[in-house]
């Protein structure tokens, strides 16, 4: 997999895996996990997800999926634009860590 050099010096891969769609229906939670983690084994290591996407929903599933793998992925996520406030973005990014299961 092609990556590309942050500033810091880690590559990311410049290919990852999306999850609009993830989360809205719990019978697939379980097919959504594997797909995510067949990716990751894969080496599509960057999941990018939001807190729109199913109301959070897709957070939760890229959570259980890197549960145990955390060190091998980069989550990217996004929030709703009515959140881009100096007043609501930090408390945004907390809600998304929090579903994510991602410590700061």
């Amino acid at each position: 997999m092609r990556s590309t050099k942050l500033p810091g010096g880690e590559a990311v891969p410049v290919l990852g895996q999306g999850t609009w769609r993830m989360g809205e229906d719990k019978s697939k939670q379980k097919s959504e996990i594997a797909a995510l983690r067949t990716g990751i084994e894969l080496g599509m290591s960057l999941i990018d997800t939001a807190e729109m996407y199913a109301g959070g929903g897709a957070e939760r599933v890229v959570g259980e999926a890197i549960a145990d793998r955390r060190d091998q992925v980069f989550v990217v996520t996004k929030f709703y634009p009515q959140n881009a406030t100096r007043e609501r973005i930090a408390a945004a990014c907390d809600r998304s860590l929090r579903r994510l299961g991602i410590d700061q």
